[in-house]
């Protein structure tokens, strides 16, 4: 016999950013219990709105499955004492399995014979287990959460009612004083409470309630709704499927809504407009077949069409305030000369122990040029990193970007070519906060790149030189993301500069501005670890087996499109024939090459045979071409060098008894494990 099993936790309105992640983890969390406690059971179904989570389990069993157990006891040796009866080892083991000493029996394991217990185990029913599934509500966890009440406990939203049915039975438990039943509650507004039969029952109920419970269903009746008014109209939305899910977790039965506004608000940037629209007020944008925005807009509502005229208006009203401040703000912002922000950011504190932001851009374009040194970039290259680095974050002081945050460095890149910048340092304004996301869009230009690296690089040192340093999960300053931008833009660009040597130059660039706290090595050797983890993960997001990483990056993070190209290399050619044979060979010349003690001049004299003489060939080729190798090159090379060293190895006693020939052999050793080593760490790599 089986059952569907429902579980329904009714809250105040959530946040809706957090609902979708809260509903994945008690649907994980059931499954997990199920499984852990082997009931078998069918499809687990997930439920969620603005006021409820709800898992549905189908098919569920009324009884745990009868399983034989088995358990390893003492060895025989000590199962029994000088006078042939049962040890008080063994009787302890049989009375931890619960079972006569007689029950008692022995296998043999490698060799040696154990006890060993075979017990049958009767299934318990479900529905005595099933109570204790109030854990799974309780260890929930959430990135915001509050107390309410007289209770202790935390949670994202009071609970206001729990439904928990196996069938048509109701699991008794309670949580923060709430019982479990079978009542659930409708819309706010439009429904009432309603009892729930049998968790079969459940979407059906909801819905008279006018509750649409299945997140998918409503996400897709909001859409056709959606599109059948852009067929109507002739308008083109786009699917923003960041702006649907947030818009499909703020309503529990979806009605969409068209509205719009005055015309004369196109001539504003339609970066307002369409943050106004997205961002403050969750409506869709539209815009016609040509691409340019239209003077509409659609929304949905938390209801069904009654009073529509009434709340059309009262969203055209709200949104019509909205671009009235921004016209204003806008229009104040072109009265102001980009000198006069910039001097306004003197005022404003970037961080107590960094000091203003004009502090920190002036550090930061002290770090530009570097890297333009380092890229070789010309005269007039130069004069507009320093431009750029003067005014960066200008737009931090202004009217809209006070008002729409969002809109920082947009609104930057709109006001320098109004005031006549050059496009090039207008574009980077805007660049230089990408990336925003672990997966978002990088600058597109190198004076963007340039600026957005330099930006993040001295963010995150200046931080580390005070010793503001992540650890565990707590990263306020989301300093992970920086280093994250600078690996993922070092890539995208090719840049091999030299990491190390600029994490040196930025600390002393700190130093000398007075916020360096910690010494140097310390500050060099943590920020070295954090973009180094970085790197690790980037590695691990490209699928690169561990060991291989481990070998890429035995040494400091420094030229990370050569790191990336050498892994995604060694990773590709971890499958072909040569690949375990060439890096034993590898790895055998670097693991006596540690033997080396003392520097000395190679004497080809003291070649005994003509393996010595072929692998001393190999290094001076070796030296003499080495740097003009890609990555892909040296490999092959290291490939084709494989007989040689094979063959070495064969006819060779490095570690000869007389002193001057072993001392000339491991300095051979050494030069060219030198060369494997700036490749990688072939003695990390698992090849057997």
């Amino acid at each position: 016999m089986s059952k569907d099993f429902l579980l329904e936790i009714g809250l105040e309105e959530m946040p809706a950013k957090y609902i979708s992640d809260s509903a994945k983890q008690l649907e994980n969390r059931a499954t997990e219990w199920f499984e852990e406690q082997k009931i078998e059971h069918g499809e687990v179904m997930s439920f969620q709105s603005p006021r409820r989570l709800a898992v549905l389990v189908k098919d569920v069993s009324d009884k745990q499955a009868d399983r034989v157990e088995e358990a390893k006891g003492p060895a025989k040796k000590i199962a029994f004492d000088e006078d042939g009866n049962w040890s008080k080892a063994a009787q302890g083991f049989a009375r931890g399995q619960g079972v006569a000493p007689d029950e008692l029996t022995f296998r043999e394991i490698k060799g040696v014979e154990y006890i060993y217990i075979e017990k049958k185990v009767t299934g318990i029913e479900t529905k005595t287990l099933l109570p204790e599934l109030k854990k799974i509500i309780t260890d929930m966890t959430f990135p915001v959460s509050m107390h309410w009440g007289a209770n202790e406990m935390r949670y994202i939203r009071p609970i206001k009612w729990l439904v928990a049915l196996f069938g048509e039975e109701v699991v008794p438990f309670e949580v923060a004083g709430v019982e479990t039943g079978n009542m659930s509650r409708g819309h706010r507004f439009l429904g009432h409470e309603t009892v729930i039969p049998e968790p079969k029952d459940y979407e059906m109920k909801l819905l008279e309630e006018f509750v649409v419970a299945d997140p998918f269903k409503r996400k897709a009746a909001i859409w056709g709704q959606i599109e059948e008014v852009c067929a109507e109209k002739g308008w083109i939305v786009s699917k923003d499927e960041e702006l649907l899910e947030e818009v499909n977790n703020l309503v529990e039965y979806p009605t969409v809504l068209e509205g719009g506004f005055e015309e004369s608000y196109l001539d504003l940037p339609e970066e307002i407009l369409i943050t106004s629209m997205k961002e403050h007020q969750r409506y869709f944008p539209v815009f016609n077949k040509e691409g340019q925005l239209l003077p509409h807009f659609i929304t949905v509502r938390n209801g069904n069409h009654e009073h529509f005229e009434t709340v059309v208006r009262g969203n055209e009203k709200v949104l019509r305030a909205r671009l009235s401040d921004g016209e204003f703000f806008y229009k104040e912002d072109l009265k102001m000369k980009i000198e006069d922000a910039v001097a306004k950011l003197s005022h404003i504190v970037f961080h107590e122990k960094l000091g203003s932001l004009s502090e920190k851009m002036k550090r930061v374009e002290q770090v530009a040029l570097l890297l333009a040194d380092f890229l070789s970039w010309s005269d007039s290259d130069k004069k507009d990193v320093s431009r750029v680095s003067e005014i960066y974050k200008f737009d931090l002081v202004t009217n809209v970007v006070g008002e729409f945050p969002e809109l920082q460095g947009i609104m930057g890149e709109k006001y320098a070519r109004i005031q006549g910048e050059k496009p090039e340092v207008a574009t980077a304004i805007r660049e230089h906060y990408m990336p925003t996301s672990a997966e978002g869009p990088l600058p597109e230009t190198e004076l963007g790149s340039l600026l957005a690296i330099a930006d993040k690089l001295e963010t995150l040192v200046s931080f580390f030189c005070v010793g503001m340093i992540p650890t565990g999960s707590q990263d306020p300053f989301s300093l992970r993301r920086s280093a994250f931008g600078v690996m993922r833009i070092l890539l995208n660009t090719g840049w091999n500069l030299p990491l190390a040597e600029l994490l040196k130059e930025i600390v002393t660039i700190e130093r000398n501005a007075g916020i360096a706290t910690l010494s140097d090595e310390e500050i060099y050797v943590e920020a070295q670890t954090f973009l180094k983890n970085r790197l690790r993960v980037l590695l691990q997001d490209q699928k690169v087996r561990l060991d291989i990483i481990d070998a890429v990056t035995s040494e400091d993070a420094n030229f990370v499109p050569d790191i990336m190209e050498r892994a995604k290399l060694l990773n590709d050619s971890a499958q072909k024939d040569w690949f375990r044979p060439t890096i034993e060979a590898l790895s055998r010349v670097a693991n006596l090459a540690k033997k080396h003690e003392e520097n000395v001049e190679i004497n080809d004299q003291l070649f005994e045979n003509e393996a010595e003489k072929q692998l001393f060939d190999e290094l001076i080729s070796m030296k003499r071409d080495f740097a003009s190798l890609t990555s892909k090159e040296r490999l092959e090379r290291f490939r084709e060098m494989r007989g040689a060293i094979d063959q070495y190895f064969d006819t060779t006693l490095v570690m000869s008894e007389e002193k001057e020939r072993r001392d000339n052999r491991l300095e051979v050793l050494f030069e060219l494990a030198e060369f494997i080593k700036e490749f990688a760490e072939m003695d990390a790599i698992h090849v057997k």
